[in-house]
C-alpha cells in the first residue's frame, strides 16, 4: 500500500532531510504542487488535504495556518514546529518518552524540539521515579549546531555577505531566559517551575548536546550515580532509537563530541559521575536533524500510518 505524504515547507532544512529519507521508500508517495505556487493557499490546501499524512515544515503562525486549512478527516499532520507542542488536541511526539500509543491513535502530533528530546529524556524518568523532585531548580545547559536556528542562524554562520554574518567559533543566546522550548519541557518532564534553560550554538552545522548537571548529595534522599542510571536505564529498556550507555563506558571516556551521532535517529544519554562529590552530569547527545527534528518526523509519520516506526530510518 502506498501512502501519500505531502511536506509543507519541503525547502527549509528540515523538509528537505525529511524528503531525503523518504525518497527510497516504495510505500511513500510524495504529494507535489508547483514550486511557484507553494505560497498559494488554495494550492496548499488541495495538497494538504489529499495527503494521508501531511508534514508542517513551517514557521509557528504558518504551521497553525495551515492546520486549519485540512478539513479532510483522514488527513493526519505531524508538526515539527513549535506551535502545537502543548497545544489542546494535539499528542507529543516523543514515543520513547511514553506516547508512543498515544501517537499511534492520534490524527495530530506535535514533534518535539530538538533541545527537548534531550532534556526530557534525561528529567522524565527521575521525575517520576521520585529520584528528582518536580519542584527542584533544575538547570539545563546545551550547545548546538547551527542548523539549529534554521535560515537566520545558518545564513549568520555561513553567509559572508549577510550583514548577521560572524565568524565566532562559538556563543550563547536566548539571554531573555524565553527560549520557545522551555514550555514543552516543563510540561513533559513533569516539573513545577521552568528549567533555567542555557542554550548555545557552536560553527559547526549539526549534532548536540544536552546537559542537565545534578548535586545528588543535595538531592532528597541523595540518589546514588546507580540509582539514577538505572532509572534511566529502565525507561528505556529495549528502545532502538534510544542508548543508555554503561557507567563503566561512561567513566572512560575523556569527552563527547556533538557530532557523533549525525544523520542518525539515534540518541545517546550519559551519566558521568563523581561519588566522591556527590555530583553527576546527564547528557544527551543527538542530531539536532535527525532525532531532533527529520528523523522524529520520519518515526511519528510511521507510527500514525500504522506502519513499522523505524522504517526508513
Amino acid at each position: 500500500m502506498t501512502h501519500r505524504v505531502f511536506i509543507d515547507g519541503e525547502a527549509g532544512t528540515t523538509g528537505l532531510q525529511i524528503r531525503e529519507r523518504l525518497a527510497k521508500r516504495r510505500d511513500i508517495a510524495i504529494v507535489e504542487i508547483d514550486p511557484a505556487r507553494r505560497k498559494d493557499q488554495s494550492a496548499r490546501a488541495g495538497a494538504l488535504n489529499e495527503a494521508d499524512v501531511a508534514i508542517l515544515c513551517l514557521p509557528d503562525d504558518a504551521a497553525r495556518e495551515a492546520a486549519a486549512l485540512v478539513t479532510n478527516p483522514k488527513t493526519k499532520i505531524v508538526d515539527p514546529s513549535t506551535a502545537h507542542r502543548i497545544a489542546p488536541g494535539w499528542t507529543y511526539g516523543f514515543p520513547e518518552a511514553g506516547f508512543r500509543e498515544a501517537i499511534r491513535q492520534s490524527a495530530r502530533v506535535s514533534n518535539p524540539g530538538c533541545y527537548s528530546t534531550g532534556a526530557i529524556a534525561l528529567l522524565k524518568p527521575l521525575v517520576e521515579g521520585g529520584l528528582v523532585p518536580p519542584t527542584w531548580p533544575v538547570t539545563i545547559d546545551a550547545v548546538s549546531g547551527y542548523s539549529g536556528g534554521g535560515k537566520a542562524m545558518i545564513a549568520e554562520f555561513e553567509d559572508k555577505t549577510s550583514p548577521e554574518y560572524t565568524d565566532v567559533p562559538y556563543r550563547i543566546y536566548a539571554l531573555g531566559l524565553a527560549h520557545k522550548h522551555v514550555p514543552e519541557i516543563q510540561r513533559h518532564a513533569g516539573l513545577s517551575h521552568p528549567p533555567l534553560f542555557a542554550p548555545a550554538v557552536g560553527r559547526y552545522a549539526q549534532g548536540m548536546i544536552v546537559e542537565v548537571p545534578l548535586p545528588l548529595h543535595a538531592l532528597p534522599g541523595a540518589p546514588t550515580p546507580v540509582q539514577v542510571h538505572a532509572a534511566l536505564a529502565d525507561a528505556y529498556a529495549g528502545e532502538r532509537f534510544v542508548e543508555v550507555v554503561s557507567l563503566t563506558q561512561a567513566a572512560a571516556l575523556k569527552t563527547l563530541a556533538p557530532e557523533a551521532l549525525n544523520d542518525t535517529n539515534r540518541m545517546q544519554l550519559f551519566v558521568f559521575a563523581n561519588a566522591g562529590t556527590g555530583q553527576a552530569r546527564l547528557v544527551a547527545l543527538l542530531d539536532n536533524l535527525g532525532k531532533g527534528a527529520s528523523g522524529a518526523a520520519v518515526q511519528n509519520m510511521n507510527l500514525v500510518l500504522g506502519l513499522d516506526e523505524g522504517e526508513g530510518l
